[in-house]
C-alpha cells in the first residue's frame, strides 16, 4: 500500500529517518549544500585509494579531489583517522607533500575539523589589515552559534591567545564593537511572535543622530536582535524614512564601520546572496581570489551552497559553475569545480 505525503505527515518524519540513521545527517537529507553524506561509504576503499594515489607512479591528483569532494566533513575525518590507523602515517602531511599550490591549500582545509579551518582563516584575517573587517566579519556573522564557539575555542587552543584580545587589539571604534559582539555570541533566537512595538522601538533608536557613537544603538541592535526581527525592522525603517538602513549607514559612517555594517546588514537580508556577491568580487579580480573562492565554497558547501549559486545566476546573469570554469586555472580548477558541483540551468 503506498502512503502519500499527506498521510504521512511532518511529525513522522524524524521518526523515520532515525530508524534510516539518518535523522542527525542533514548533510544526506534535505540539505541545500553541494556536498553530501556520501551513502556508499567505505572508509578502507577510501584510505587505500588515497594511498594508491599518493604512492603511485605519479601522484593522481584526479583520485585524491575525487574522493575529498566526495565525502562529507564528518566522513573525511574518519578517512584521516583510518589512514593513521593502518599506515601509521598522516594523511594530511602526506598529501601536504604530495601537492603544492592552491590544490594544496583546498586539501589542507577538507581534512581540517570545521573549527579549525575556520579559526585559522579568522587568524589570518586578524593579522593582514587589509582584510581584518572583511574575512572577520563574515565568520562572526554568518557561523551557526555551536560552530562559531567550536571556531572561538580551536582559535584560543591552537595560537594561546582569545579571539577577543586580537579583535581588541587589531580593531577599533564601531568596528571592534560590532566584532566583539558577535564574538559573545549573544544574538536573540527567533520565538515565532514578531514584537511590533520592539520593531518600532529600534527603528527610533537607528534614526537618531548616534550613528558616529561606538556606543550608539547600532551595534546592539543589529548583533542581538534575530534576523526575523531585523527583516521587520528594516522594512519600517524605510517606510518611515523613504530610504533603505543601508542608505542611512552610508551617511553617516566611514571607513571599516561603515563597511562592517553594510556587509552585516546583507547577511542579515540574505545571507546566500551576500556569499554571492563575494564570489563574483573574487572572480573580477584580474587573478581571480583564490583563498575568497576556497573559504567560502568550502565552508558552504554541506550547508547551503545551492542557494548561493541561484542567488549568483539570479543576480549576474550566468551561473557560479560557468563563471568558475572561465576564471580558475591551474590544479585546484578540478577541485572548486567539484565543490560547486553543477551548471545551473
Amino acid at each position: 500500500m503506498s502512503v502519500s505525503s499527506r498521510e504521512m505527515g511532518p511529525s513522522l518524519t524524524p521518526e523515520i529517518l532515525s530508524h534510516l540513521g539518518l535523522a542527525n545527517k542533514t548533510a544526506a537529507w534535505g540539505t541545500l549544500g553541494t556536498l553530501r553524506t556520501f551513502l556508499s561509504f567505505s572508509v578502507d576503499k577510501d584510505v587505500q585509494r588515497l594511498l594508491k594515489a599518493i604512492t603511485g607512479q605519479g601522484v593522481d591528483h584526479g583520485a585524491i579531489v575525487d574522493v575529498l569532494t566526495n565525502r562529507s566533513r564528518e566522513q573525511r575525518q574518519l578517512i584521516s583517522r583510518a589512514f593513521q590507523e593502518r599506515t601509521q602515517q598522516d594523511l594530511l602531511k602526506s598529501l601536504q607533500a604530495a601537492l603544492s599550490g592552491n590544490l594544496e591549500k583546498i586539501v589542507v582545509a577538507l581534512l581540517q575539523p570545521a573549527a579549525q579551518f575556520d579559526a585559522q582563516e579568522l587568524r589570518t584575517a586578524l593579522k593582514a589589515s587589509d582584510s581584518a573587517e572583511d574575512v572577520t566579519m563574515e565568520i562572526l556573522a554568518t557561523r551557526t552559534p555551536p560552530r562559531l564557539q567550536e571556531c572561538l575555542a580551536a582559535y584560543g587552543h591552537h595560537f594561546q591567545v582569545e579571539a577577543e584580545d586580537d579583535i581588541k587589539s587589531k580593531t577599533s571604534g564601531i568596528l571592534r564593537d560590532l566584532l566583539l559582539a558577535l564574538a559573545k555570541g549573544g544574538r536573540e533566537s527567533y520565538s515565532g511572535i514578531i514584537d511590533y512595538n520592539l520593531a518600532e522601538q529600534d527603528v527610533q533608536a537607528l534614526r537618531q543622530d548616534e550613528g558616529r557613537s561606538t556606543q550608539g544603538p547600532w551595534v546592539l541592535i543589529l548583533t542581538q536582535r534575530n534576523p526575523k526581527h531585523l527583516t521587520r525592522v528594516f522594512e519600517q525603517y524605510q517606510r518611515r524614512t523613504g530610504q533603505e538602513l543601508e542608505e542611512a549607514v552610508r551617511t553617516r559612517f566611514r571607513g571599516d564601520a561603515r563597511a562592517a555594517l553594510l556587509s552585516l546588514a546583507s547577511v542579515i537580508r540574505n545571507t546566500p546572496l551576500y556569499f554571492a556577491d563575494k564570489l563574483h568580487r573574487a572572480l573580477q579580480e584580474s587573478e581571480p581570489n583564490y583563498q575568497v573562492l576556497m573559504r567560502i565554497l568550502i565552508s558552504r558547501s554541506e550547508t547551503d551552497l545551492l542557494s548561493i549559486r541561484a542567488e549568483f545566476k539570479k543576480k549576474f546573469g550566468k551561473s557560479l559553475y560557468s563563471s568558475l570554469q572561465d576564471a580558475v586555472t591551474g590544479d585546484c580548477r578540478s577541485a572548486l569545480l567539484a565543490l560547486c558541483r553543477a551548471e545551473d540551468i
